[in-house]
């Protein structure tokens, strides 16, 4: 049986995505501009995703053992700032593009 046969890397995951999924899904409401339509909804959650280290894990439990407590808020923080900016940032190229 060859390595390639053994392998799984399905598991193989960027914490951060769904991190930022479930933040954009939060937030949403407080964009009216941007809540109602699911594409600029996944422009902010690519503009959040660029801004953040990736974080590869293959259980959730990784991302909690492996940090400490002043990483996991230190990342919790910039998590919350990267969607903010992100949420910001696509609702101002909407109006460019409106008034264009």
């Amino acid at each position: 049986m060859s390595v390639e046969t053994l392998i799984d890397f399905t598991s193989v995951r960027n914490r951060n995505e769904q991190a930022v999924f479930d933040a954009v899904t939060r937030q949403a409401a407080q964009f009216p501009g941007i809540a109602g339509d699911r594409e600029l909804l996944a422009d902010v959650a690519c503009v959040a995703l660029n801004r953040l280290p990736s974080r590869y894990i293959r259980h959730e439990v990784d991302f909690v053992f492996y940090l400490s407590e002043r990483e996991r808020a230190q990342s919790e923080r910039r998590l919350a700032e990267a969607v903010d900016y992100a949420f910001g940032f696509v609702q101002a190229r909407t109006a460019m593009r409106a008034r264009g």
